[in-house]
């Protein structure tokens, strides 16, 4: 290869580096995907469809300013769902201005019932030695005067019109605040679907001998750095077949979000999302 030609070449690669920077710093993070998908519940009782928003790691922070938040709360809002799900990390380290952030979210509360858990961002033993709030007191004051409620290693029934559901909410696996014995013990048997929120799906192993149908969990982000032939190396997770969408799994479904935030303020490959399932009494030929 001639100098010149290595250069042309050297400069070429520089600006398809710069280009990719730009495009995940600037671009991908703010773009936002409504992805529709639909879940099959044979066994339960389901009169009409129930139509389920899905958020999670919201990762309030100077990376993810409000304003980004309140995107997906309208795109949410405007869906119209039957019920909310939020599954964790509504901040990175700090909470700062608390009454806008309020009034984003009681834009959710007051369009359907909002239930939520836990990340291990949002306090405790995982986020206080990273610059995180000691607890998760300070998140819970701010959904709950939201509106939202918090299912903190908790169970709670919620009836709609026509719909009737049991969720269970846990507390993050990463936090060590998971306690499903616990958890557990108040859920009775239904014809109802069951809905656990969980923010890390590698949880889904502490729960193999309870009841439940679908598991809503974030965490991972979708990996927020899909690339070429390597795919997701930075996804937080253990099995890395639970990093974004529908799974079955042991006879069950779990569905993992992409997220609305992000941590260092990147993604690439991997949209923002706001998730809409379709809980439906149908066949689960898929399992």
């Amino acid at each position: 290869m001639t100098r010149r030609r290595f250069l042309a070449a050297a400069a070429g690669g520089f600006a398809t580096a710069n280009g990719a920077y730009a495009y995940a710093r600037h671009v991908e993070p703010g773009w936002f995907r409504i992805s529709n998908i639909r879940v099959p519940l044979g066994n339960r009782n389901l009169v009409l469809p129930l139509q389920v928003a899905h958020l999670s790691d919201f990762h309030a922070s100077d990376e993810v300013p409000l304003s980004l938040i309140e995107e997906a709360v309208e795109l949410t809002t405007r869906s119209m769902p039957d019920l909310i799900c939020i599954t964790g990390d509504f901040i990175t380290t700090g909470l700062t201005a608390t009454r806008i952030y309020r009034s984003i979210l009681e834009k959710l509360s007051n369009t359907a019932a909002t239930f939520a858990v836990m990340g291990n961002h949002d306090g405790g033993c995982w986020a206080h030695p990273r610059g995180g709030r000691h607890s998760t007191r300070e998140v819970g004051a701010l959904l709950l005067d939201s509106g939202i409620e918090v299912l903190n290693n908790r169970s709670a029934s919620w009836t709609g019109e026509v719909h009737r559901v049991t969720l269970v909410g846990l507390g993050d696996l990463w936090a060590k605040e998971s306690e499903p014995v616990f958890t557990f013990g108040g859920v009775t048997e239904t014809p109802d679907p069951v809905i656990v929120l969980s923010h890390n799906p590698d949880s889904k192993e502490t729960l193999r001998n309870y009841s439940w149908d679908l598991m809503l969990s974030g965490h991972t982000h979708g990996g927020q750095m899909r690339l070429p032939v390597v795919g997701t190396p930075f996804a937080p997770v253990r099995d890395h077949r639970f990093i974004h969408g529908l799974g079955a799994w042991d006879d069950r479904w779990i569905h993992v979000t992409s997220g609305v935030g992000n941590l260092h303020g990147m993604r690439f490959n991997c949209r923002p999302e706001v998730a809409m399932l379709t809980l439906a009494s149908e066949p689960d030929q898929a399992l």
